[in-house]
């Protein structure tokens, strides 16, 4: 069965979650072309350079550039006509259409796929990754979305022809306002290398500016516990966890975190896992490959102070 691969672009970037479906798919079909919902037309050819893409089908429209979920739905479920699998990165962008493209197909999307055992059985998380489910799909179309940190992420260098689609926009009862977005020179947290995080233990908003010295010195990302964006420290878009962004760096810095199942769900996958922490029994602790047991704002005025 071919694959459909949802798009999805960061301006006119495609996200390292679209690069992890397409290695995905190669496990799954030896036809796999590309769904790319935009503003721009343009957008199709960054997409058509995408390694293991053999076709880019792009719909342009300008009520596309802030796609309503309702109207891109609709879309997708129409451009599903002769794929066996619709299959997109675990994301906010993925995790708000594809129910509603399940809806419309009448079948059950299978959501974080971390394995692929055949075509038809993948291995997903249950329990905030305490349980790893082997599920069994009896769907004629499967849809399904991946975990970015569990697949290779698909270079460039593929040569993919662009098939533009006609297609009248479907009404919508919603409209699209507005889009407010943080911006930072940093690394995007999901796809880091290096990633600093803090929690709760640091005490304040005006502590955690520590944190982002030494995100700063180390060329890190910023994470942060839930129980620090809840406290105010920090604002919920660098939270990492089941409720928070799902990340596997080489390097994972641990800051005042006492380790929250939760938490640990969104970053066991790291590589390396250092922690400050005078707590020895944390779970955070004790997931460690490294912990420096001292007070964390000696630790941290230390780091920052050093020079490189």
């Amino acid at each position: 069965m071919s694959a459909l691969i949802l798009i999805e672009l960061n301006g006119s970037e495609v996200s390292a979650n679209s690069r992890a479906a397409i290695t995905a798919a190669t496990q799954l079909s030896d036809t796999i072309d590309a769904l790319v919902l935009t503003n721009n037309a343009s957008n199709g050819t960054s997409v058509s350079a995408l390694a293991g893409i053999n076709t880019v089908k792009i719909i342009v429209d300008d009520s596309l550039e802030n796609a309503n979920v309702e109207v891109a739905s609709k879309l997708i479920a129409d451009a599903m006509s002769g794929y066996g699998y619709l299959i997109s990165g675990s994301s906010t962008f993925s995790k708000n259409i594809l129910p509603r493209v399940g809806a419309l197909l009448d079948v059950q999307p299978i959501s974080d796929v971390c394995e692929i055992k055949s075509n038809n059985t993948f291995v997903r998380p249950l329990y905030a990754g305490n349980v790893m489910a082997t599920v069994e799909s009896s769907d004629e179309t499967i849809v399904m979305t991946v975990r970015a940190t569990a697949f290779e992420h698909s270079g460039d260098g593929g040569s993919a022809s662009i098939e533009t689609i006609t297609s009248s926009m479907p009404e919508s009862n919603s409209e699209f306002i507005s889009l407010q977005e943080s911006e930072s020179e940093r690394p995007e947290l999901t796809t880091a290398e290096r990633i600093v995080s803090g929690g709760r233990g640091l005490g304040s908003k005006e502590n955690f500016t520590l944190i982002e010295q030494l995100a700063d010195k180390l060329d890190a990302a910023i994470g942060a516990s839930r129980a620090a964006v809840d406290a105010g420290f920090i604002s919920n878009d660098y939270q990492v966890g089941q409720t928070g962004k799902v990340v596997a760096p080489k390097l994972y810095l641990a800051v005042g975190i006492s380790g929250a199942i939760q938490h640990l769900a969104g970053m066991k996958d790291s590589q390396v896992i250092v922690v400050i922490n005078n707590d020895p029994d944390a779970p955070m602790s004790r997931m460690a490959d490294l912990v420096w047991q001292v007070d964390l704002f000696d630790a941290l005025n230390e780091l920052n102070a050093y020079q490189v």
